[in-house]
């Protein structure tokens, strides 16, 4: 088993190795006293914001296709809360100025609060006991008898509600006609026969979404898939139907563990990486609140692109956009009626590929932040964890599960885990800028 990987299979595997972290690896963290002005708290209620909205996602089973948008509006309402107070960086959305004195913990509770109940109302009742306990935890600010507390919940929500009616017209809302792609030799269309719900491409409407930062959803556009009768094609369908077949494949026994499993939500892999590193290494509030605003940010204009690019292919007939579930059965190169993947196929175009995308923009954006090996992290799919050293390592597994679960093809995964990590350096060297 490679050294930078360990599966956790029990819940209590995952607890035991976080009571190890608490005493190993800096969970627990000095605040940055001068710098977040945390005073004798060393609560960093970005993180703690961040992981109840990790806890949302699992609890409501979020789809992945939603998941991204979803975590892109919580941290622009943290981000831009926190940021009006501090003014350090040029703001997202929300250009004012918070009330003076206003508590900058305070707003960012309100502002993730407001946020995450506006987006899972049914999950009300639960968020308000974390938000009364995050309130109480707090010391009270300044010694002004709670004004500047009072003053940051104020401010916090009212960013939240900006954020949240700037979305609301987005158009993820908007339904789109049904979308059923061509019967083209290559061209994708509804794989209903492995799955009697898909008859139709899902989650289009991220294809019509509007971006947070990137200008446009063609700007990082792929090029056009490589061809049937390209040499590469032929070496892809190969190794899918070799690597990813539910019976008969040639997979190890770790890799059949890992291809379900990096099925899982993108979103909450990639922001229980990127808060136990920033646990592990002692990041601000500051930093946190900008590095999980980029790494929300990037993840779904990765998103949108992607989808957009998979609508578009997806109606050209000459576009190589069928899965591997129908062109091993449907095709002209060593047919097989009979092969199923490992993993279920999702409901859209194979061209370009959502979760490497995702990988690619997630993880450069945290080895641009951390580098290589910078702290152990626990990523969960279910009951199932596996522990990783190393931010490449889990890239590298999460884009090969797509191969693995007979899902995508090679030259795909290489080329939608560029597009995502062109999105995440756009990203984070464009927005949210240090004001000089």
């Amino acid at each position: 088993m490679n050294k930078r990987r360990t599966k956790l299979s029990t819940v209590a595997g995952v607890a035991l190795l976080a009571l190890s972290l608490l005493t190993t690896t800096g969970f627990v963290y000095a605040a940055r006293q001068a710098e977040d002005a945390l005073g004798a708290d060393s609560t960093d209620q970005v993180l703690e914001w961040n992981q109840i909205f990790i806890d949302t996602l699992i609890a409501t089973n979020t789809a992945n296709s939603s998941s991204q948008r979803l975590g892109a509006i919580v941290q622009t309402a943290v981000f831009d809360a926190y940021n009006g107070v501090e003014r350090r960086y040029t703001p997202i959305y929300v250009t004012d100025e918070a009330p003076k004195g206003a508590s900058r913990r305070a707003a960012v509770i309100a502002a993730a609060y407001t946020a995450i109940v506006g987006l899972f109302p049914s999950r009300q009742s639960q968020l308000q006991t974390n938000y009364l306990a995050s309130l109480d935890a707090l010391s009270d600010d300044s010694g002004d008898g709670g004004k500047s507390r009072e003053r940051g919940i104020e401010w916090g929500t009212f960013v939240a509600q900006q954020v949240l009616a700037w979305r609301a017209a987005d158009g993820f809302s908007i339904a789109q006609p049904a979308f059923l792609g061509g019967t083209a030799l290559g061209q994708w269309r509804p794989t209903a026969a492995q799955n009697a719900t898909c008859t139709s491409m899902s989650a289009q409407t991220l294809a019509f979404t509007s971006m947070f930062v990137v200008p446009n959803n063609q700007l990082f556009r792929p090029p056009p898939p490589r061809g049937l009768a390209d040499s590469s094609y032929v070496t892809d369908l190969a190794a899918v139907k070799s690597l990813g077949a539910l019976t008969g494949s040639t997979r190890t026994a770790e890799q059949t563990a890992l291809a379900p499993f990096w099925e899982g939500n993108a979103s909450v892999h990639w922001n229980q990486a990127a808060n136990q590193l920033a646990r592990a290494n002692s990041l601000s509030m500051s930093e946190n609140s900008r590095l999980f605003a980029v790494l929300n940010i990037a993840m779904a204009d990765t998103a949108f692109t992607v989808w957009n690019a998979k609508r578009y292919y997806g109606a050209d007939a000459a576009s190589v956009t069928w899965r591997p579930f129908t062109a091993i059965r449907e095709g002209s190169i060593d047919p097989d009626a009979t092969w199923r993947p490992l993993v279920n196929t999702p409901c859209h175009p194979e061209y370009p590929a959502g979760h490497p995308a995702q990988n690619g923009a997630a993880a450069s954006i945290l080895l641009n932040k951390f580098g290589d090996g910078s702290g152990s992290f626990v990523l969960t799919t279910g009951s199932t964890s596996f522990s990783y050293s190393s931010i490449t390592q889990a890239r590298e597994d999460g884009n090969n599960a797509r191969i693995w679960g007979g899902m995508h093809y090679p030259t795909t995964i290489t080329v939608s885990d560029a597009t995502g990590s062109a999105i995440g350096l756009y990203v984070d060297q464009t927005a949210m800028q240090r004001i000089k």
